[in-house]
């Protein structure tokens, strides 16, 4: 991997040059960033690969919810769709044992993200489109604030307020961008941001570890470095149901992924047990029958009494596909879900930087 590194290495030069040249062209003004009317909070990551923006755009949701007209804005990474798209126009439901879904908040249509808000949160509008400026002006003239899911990058938007993520476990990685490396933008571009965030840390995280950390990250004009750990939550069923279901010792967990990392989700699940067969997909991978074949002739053929087959929430959103339904349907499919727990009792502290953010730029709106 380190030679392969190095052969890419001049690539990435090119690469770089290019995202230079294009951040300076929008610093300088000459390539125009579209400024909303309303009140906008971006949530990325400088690398490719999952640094926890859902979990993150979920708790943004569940913050602001009951006090403003909300809407999310995705790109739909996956969709086979084109344009802006409002989830709401579609038929929203979970499966329900092989019932007609044409029209439903499926991948297919939005991308597995998008879907999974949407069934998770079915009073906030959801929204898609590839050009954020499009959908913003679609959104803005009946919404308060808008929260744009993994836009970091899209500087033909300029947000009001930018919420980076970092990785825990690829802090110490090298720096280096595609293709070489695992970044999208040189690390100077967290200039940008408004806070930093390192997601996915242990949940006892030494102090004098996060210190180094803060000092690495060498955030710009004093920004506020925060800490979270992934939360996992109850098991539930593909219609969101909760499920008792229990992981025990002796249990043997069939897990099927198609995310960027399931490195975390692997070690919280052997806390309980070390018997776990593990389906292992590529990021955003669309599940095929031959896949879910596989996933049932297996757990099938244990013949242990205690197994579980577990997925995550954004898989759950491509298992559901119409044309899979019926072999998914056969198989007790349930769904880890998981949130964010911030370390060092600074939860209220974030959420304060975004509700004045926020109440700042809506004073003279109504409130709903």
């Amino acid at each position: 991997m380190q030679y392969l590194r190095w052969l890419l290495f001049p690539f990435s030069l090119i690469y770089g040059l290019v995202v230079i040249i294009r951040n300076w062209c929008y610093d300088a003004g000459i390539f125009k960033s579209y400024k909303a009317e309303v009140p906008v909070i971006s949530v990325g990551n400088l690398d490719v690969g999952g640094a926890g923006k859902s979990p993150m755009t979920e708790y943004l949701i569940r913050l602001f919810k009951d006090q403003y007209k909300l809407a999310t804005l995705s790109r739909g990474y996956g969709r086979r769709t084109k344009g802006y798209l409002k989830v709401e126009n579609f038929k929203v439901s979970p499966p329900t044992g092989g019932g007609d879904l044409e029209g439903a908040a499926t991948a297919t249509l939005f991308g597995d993200e998008p879907s999974q808000f949407a069934h998770k949160f079915p009073d906030v509008t959801i929204a898609v489109c590839e050009d954020r400026a499009t959908g913003i002006k679609n959104l803005q003239t009946d919404h308060e604030l808008i929260i744009l899911d993994d836009a970091y990058q899209h500087r033909a938007v300029r947000p009001g307020f930018s919420i980076l993520l970092f990785d825990y476990n690829k802090i110490g990685e090298p720096r280096l961008l595609l293709p070489a490396g695992n970044l999208r933008e040189p690390f100077s571009g967290r200039k940008r941001a408004d806070v930093l965030v390192v997601s996915k840390s242990p949940d006892a995280l030494p102090a004098d570890e996060q210190s180094a950390i803060t000092k690495r990250l060498n955030p710009y004009a004093n920004r506020q470095v925060f800490f979270t750990s992934i939360a996992y939550q109850q098991l539930k069923t593909l219609g969101g149901k909760p499920s008792d279901a229990v992981i025990s010792p002796d249990t043997i967990v069939f897990l099927i992924t198609g995310i960027a990392n399931s490195g975390p989700l692997i070690s919280h699940i052997k806390k309980s047990t070390q018997h776990i067969i593990h389906h292992n997909y590529p990021d955003h991978h669309r599940f095929s029958l031959k896949n879910i074949a596989k996933l049932a002739a297996e757990f099938n053929g244990c013949s242990s009494k205690n197994k579980l087959i577990i997925t995550t929430e954004k898989d759950a959103q491509r298992l559901v596909e119409h044309e899979l339904l019926p072999a998914v349907n056969q198989l007790p499919v349930l769904v880890l879900p998981i949130g964010i727990n911030f370390l060092n009792n600074t939860e209220q502290q974030f959420n304060n930087l975004l509700i004045n953010y926020v109440r700042e730029h809506t004073e003279h709106r109504p409130v709903h």
